[in-house]
């Protein structure tokens, strides 16, 4: 009986780490996950797509590559011809060559960002417009906050 009570004892001491160490880790991946939706973590790529009259295309897919690695992010237009990418690119990409692709055309981007301001939000405003990438980098803010809507309180 000794023998039996000494095993479960080791056992349960050895479950009690067990779950230390794995709640450990979970509230470390927890605390990763929420700096990556910080604003130092990312980079948007939004726009509107027309045809070559103007006339908004809903549904057509997007493509961000970054450069460095090959990684891409899509998107898609939604009824107005407006997309929103978002990518993580954090404060080391600054000045990282991206290409936004749609169909079988493509433009390159360069990502353009302060990385010592942490407050702001990074990232370009792109419309294409029939075949021509127009970028709009001054229009960029006004756009994503017309996009978010109103801030909620």
């Amino acid at each position: 009986m000794l023998a039996a009570a000494r095993v479960s004892a080791r056992l349960s001491r050895v479950a009690r780490t067990t779950a230390l160490v794995l709640a450990l880790a979970w509230i470390a991946i927890g605390a990763r996950v929420d700096a990556e939706h910080e604003v130092y973590y990312r980079y948007t790529v939004l726009g509107f797509v027309k045809d070559a009259h103007g006339r908004p295309l809903a549904g057509t897919q997007l493509e961000l590559v970054r450069e460095k690695t090959g990684f891409s992010y899509v998107g898609e237009t939604d009824a107005e011809g407006f997309y929103l990418i978002i990518a993580r690119l954090g404060d080391e990409s600054v000045g990282e060559p991206l290409s936004l692709r749609i169909e079988r055309a493509s433009a390159p981007l360069i990502a353009r960002f302060d990385p010592s301001n942490h407050a702001d939000e990074r990232g370009t405003r792109v419309d294409v417009e029939g075949a021509r990438f127009v970028e709009r980098r001054a229009s960029f803010a006004s756009t994503l906050a017309a996009a978010l809507g109103p801030p909620t309180r």
